[in-house]
């Protein structure tokens, strides 16, 4: 009855490890879903960290500037 059975060992052991890992993902991902609410209400309600956004994402820039690129090389 202990391997044959719907419920065995084996699988209760695969289960057990799958909801651990199943746990850590949740955690990962309330936390992100904190710092993104966190980001867009920053976004949302003042213009200058808005506008720093667009410039460091999307190398968004005003019409009388230059945007450089500085790429670092690894080693």
């Amino acid at each position: 009855m202990l391997f044959f059975d719907q419920n065995n060992m084996v699988d209760r052991i695969k289960m057990r490890s799958e909801i651990r890992k199943l746990e850590t993902d949740l955690e990962y991902y309330k936390e992100e879903i904190e710092k993104d609410s966190t980001r867009f209400h920053e976004l949302t309600t003042d213009k200058e960290n808005l506008e720093k956004y667009a410039r460091e994402q999307f190398l968004m820039k005003k019409k009388n500037e230059d945007v450089f690129v500085v790429i670092k090389e690894e080693k």
